[in-house]
């Protein structure tokens, strides 16, 4: 699903007025190429995103500029055809509509983006080498009176022991975390209520 972010909606708000109709066309435009395109702001600037950064945009206080993330891989020397180096971005410095491509060119190079992206081709033109699995298996210690309290309570055990090793490892570290032996027998205590339950250390915030 493609989301919205209102810090776009203020930063286009608060441009000056030539600079409206080009971001929201520009918006459109992103928005219509990918429809599960996500906005967020970055470095003080609308950002589009699908697996990665695919382009941004900028107002400025004559011009409007926008950016594609991997502009060398979409366009001959990084640039739109017979542009000059002037301002930031593919496009040159921007104030009218019509000093963009066509709709249908522009949804051709937001859909370029979209499959770099999705092809996991980096700003170099390769794919990065897949990370290589460990064969290890993860071993966590967890503490002998928080163990002797576990076989006391054949539910938590039993949770425990099907956690996933990061959930095992949140509720370990709580436990020996603690500065003080009250706190932490209070905490396996807790740990073992919550575990007899099915609950996961951060069930709260779930």
């Amino acid at each position: 699903m493609p989301t919205r972010d209102p810090r776009v909606d203020a930063y286009i708000e608060s441009a000056a007025d030539f600079a409206k109709p080009i971001l929201n066309h520009i918006r459109k435009l992103v928005h219509t190429a990918c429809l599960d395109v996500e906005e967020t702001l970055k470095w003080g600037m609308p950002h589009f995103m699908r697996n990665g950064i695919l382009c941004s945009m900028a107002a400025f206080k004559e011009h409007c500029a926008l950016n594609f993330w991997k502009g060398d891989l979409i366009f001959a020397n990084g640039k739109v055809g017979g542009t000059e180096d002037k301002g930031m971005g593919q496009f040159g410095r921007v104030s009218q509509l019509f000093e963009l491509p066509t709709d249908d060119v522009m949804i051709g190079y937001i859909k370029e983006a979209v499959r770099l992206n999705e092809a996991g081709i980096t700003e170099t033109g390769t794919k990065p080498p897949p990370r290589a699995k460990s064969k290890e298996k993860k071993e966590l210690k967890a503490p002998d009176d928080f163990m002797a309290a576990l076989k006391k309570n054949k539910k938590a055990l039993t949770t425990f022991e099907n956690f996933s090793y990061s959930h095992k490892k949140d509720y370990v570290e709580w436990i020996t975390e603690a500065k003080r032996e009250e706190t932490r027998k209070k905490r396996i205590q807790t740990a073992l209520e919550w575990m007899a339950k099915g609950k996961p250390r951060n069930w709260k915030y779930q």
